[in-house]
């Protein structure tokens, strides 16, 4: 059902504003390994670590390589058509915070029981936690994916 559904301009241009592209490896505030834009993997699997370099280049091509690792993962879960601004909040929200966490969250069960409640908008204000505290950068995120859903 959502399977043509790929992350639109919006949702990208979301991504980049939170993640930024940093060419040198650096610890999220989750404490989780990062590097370019905001990935903590590459291509093949192997997490980022410490000390890891690559090039402008190199980030935009891993950002390309890997973001159709969390549409499919957006699209496994869910089971309710979305539009594609839905989709790509979701994606966002995904890149962000896991696919283990999409799964387990009331967010994807309201997003399956009824795409268009708007209680689903603080679903998404609930993940604005890092490393054990808020973080007034994932309040705004939250924020911005919540208006893409529902614009």
């Amino acid at each position: 059902m959502n399977k043509h559904l790929k992350t639109n301009p919006p949702g990208l241009a979301l991504i980049h504003e939170f993640e930024s592209c940093r060419l040198e490896a650096y610890l999220c505030p989750a404490g989780i390994w990062t590097i370019g834009w905001g990935c903590t993997f590459y291509e093949d699997g192997t997490r980022v670590k410490k000390g890891d370099r690559i090039s402008k280049k190199q980030a935009e091509d891993l950002f390309k390589t890997i973001l159709p690792r969390f549409e499919e993962q957006v699209r496994k879960a869910v089971t309710a058509p979305l539009t594609l601004n839905q989709f790509s909040a979701l994606v966002s929200f995904t890149f962000n915070c896991g696919e283990a966490n999409l799964k387990k969250s009331t967010l994807l069960k309201k997003v399956n029981a009824n795409p268009a409640d708007r209680s689903i908008a603080a679903e998404f204000a609930k993940w604005k936690n890092g490393g054990g505290r808020e973080l007034p950068g994932l309040v705004r995120r939250r924020k911005a994916e919540s208006d893409l859903y529902f614009s």
